[in-house]
């Protein structure tokens, strides 16, 4: 019993510390950047011993970010019956950020899994397996124990489905009448007094009156009405029917798949065009320079480099000037607060969503160096192997479409972070240059569309404005890049 103590001892002080790493990332961004390139997360346990079944631990899935609440099983590299070592990866879980592998703290045999492979919106904190310290006691962990998971659930439903249907009977009772539902009422001569609505404070909707017209409730009410049959009834019934047909039809629908990242990026998205000013800034910058810069690299010192890994740099330099454009918002403080480095997220495109892996110290890194490293993160992105400290933080974003047709546009703010910098292609254009001998001539530049997306409580005209200047010189005067 002595060593079973100090076991849970450990693992409690283990969890503690998760929370702490949890809460200091939602408070300052750039904290896990401080964390190695790896860290284990403390397997979430509970224990048992009751009459009937050998000691066990209840394994609870664990919040593997601070955002986490809930996670899908994508693979148990464990089954039941394996022995499992300290450090061993007992299964890999998709967080709302990545798919990361779920390593034990303890030594044990995996006795029975409670979500198999494949399981989806798995709460934190819900059990998903009972290890035991001996091979024999695994025969004594009947096939069917469901160690409360069931019952948890089914109490849970119980109770929505009583709140759902409390809420019903309240709002079923009309207070208000939308536009839409106006005009489909006088339209269809339509009964208000039948009619139930669904939306908040008794709101009859759209919805309600479509609903009411696809249950044939129309036939009644138009009844109950008394008026007299004219010819001019006639459309009003065929309008019925082709609405009736437009719901039917309208029934026939494919549900599209959607995984725990793309979840999660609708919401923050949707969070951050609701709560987030965003104030938008565009320039145009010729091109020339640095396509000039990225021919003389390639060719004279065989180093290759991309226009993306440049205008990586460009913008690290322009923060690093102008630190009031490299901060956040504090909610708790209510004032914006400068960061203490400059990390650049960059938007890459993966079959499960939009990650933004983070070049570090973006500012201090050569071309070539963020070359490399935007390589390679871009590869573990698409392969869903980040780790947390390499997406979780970030100052500044870059969300570049040069690769398509797409001139110009508008990118929404990560938060926290207060700007992202949208990148569209090159194109050619005729403009006119005054020559060295103060002659003026028409030249083709190759100009590109540069938009910044900012939080007004952050950034205001004169910062933006600032942080344009410096980006524009260092297009202009590409050498700057390597002072």
């Amino acid at each position: 019993m002595a060593n079973i103590r100090a076991l849970l001892v450990g693992l409690a002080r283990a969890r503690g510390s998760l929370v702490d790493i949890g809460r200091f990332a939602s408070s300052r961004p750039s904290y896990l950047a401080s964390l190695g390139g790896h860290y284990k997360v403390p397997v979430e346990t509970r224990w048992f011993s009751s009459t009937g079944l050998s000691p066990h631990l209840v394994v609870g899935m664990p919040a593997l970010s601070p955002t986490m609440n809930q996670g899908n099983i994508a693979k148990w590299r464990k089954q039941e019956g394996e022995k499992i070592e300290v450090g061993d990866v007992i299964c890999e879980i998709e967080t709302d950020k990545a798919t990361l592998e779920f390593e034990s703290l303890e030594e044990g045999y995996l006795a029975k899994i409670l979500a198999p492979e494949g399981s989806k919106d798995v709460q934190v904190g819900q059990p998903i397996a009972v290890t035991v310290e001996d091979l024999e006691d695994i025969k004594n962990i009947p096939a069917d124990a469901s160690f409360g998971a069931e019952q948890k659930e089914q109490s849970t439903a119980t109770e929505t489905q009583k709140v759902v249907t409390n809420a019903a009977k309240e709002c079923s009772i009309v207070t208000h009448i939308s536009p839409a539902a106006k005009l489909l009422i006088k339209e269809h001569r339509l009964d208000q007094s039948v009619l139930k609505a669904s939306g908040p404070r008794g709101t009859l909707l759209k919805g309600d009156v479509l609903a009411a017209l696809k249950s044939g409730a129309s036939s009644s009410a138009t009844k109950e009405n008394n008026v007299p049959a004219t010819p001019s009834s006639q459309p009003t019934h065929d309008s019925q029917s082709q609405s009736v047909t437009a719901l039917q039809n309208n029934d026939t629908y494919k549900d599209i798949p959607n995984c725990q990242i793309r979840k999660v990026i609708a919401k923050r998205l949707l969070e951050s065009k609701q709560t987030t000013p965003h104030l938008y800034l565009s320039q145009d910058i010729i091109l020339d320079p640095l396509l000039a810069f990225r021919n003389e690299l390639k060719e004279q010192h065989g180093v290759k480099v991309s226009v993306n890994d440049i205008v990586i740099k460009a913008v690290a330099l322009a923060l690093r000037n102008v630190p009031e454009a490299n901060a956040y918002w504090n909610n708790e403080k209510e004032q914006a607060q400068k960061c203490d480095s400059v990390d650049i997220s960059i938007a890459v495109a993966t079959e499960k969503g939009l990650m933004t892996p983070i070049i570090r110290n973006a500012d201090q890194k050569t071309i070539s160096a963020i070359s490399s490293e935007v390589k390679q993160l871009a590869q573990k992105a698409r392969a869903g192997k980040l780790a947390p400290n390499e997406f979780q933080g970030g100052t500044f974003s870059i969300s570049n479409l040069g690769m398509y047709p797409v001139d110009h546009f508008c990118a929404i703010i990560n938060p926290p972070q207060s700007g992202i910098l949208a990148v569209g292609r090159g194109n050619k254009v005729v403009e006119p240059v005054v020559d060295s001998d103060g002659t003026e001539k028409a030249t083709v530049v190759t100009k590109m569309s540069l938009t910044l997306s900012a939080d007004h409580r952050v950034f205001d005209g004169q910062v933006g404005g600032r942080f344009f200047t410096e980006l524009s010189q260092n297009f202009s005067d590409i050498r700057r890049l390597l002072l």
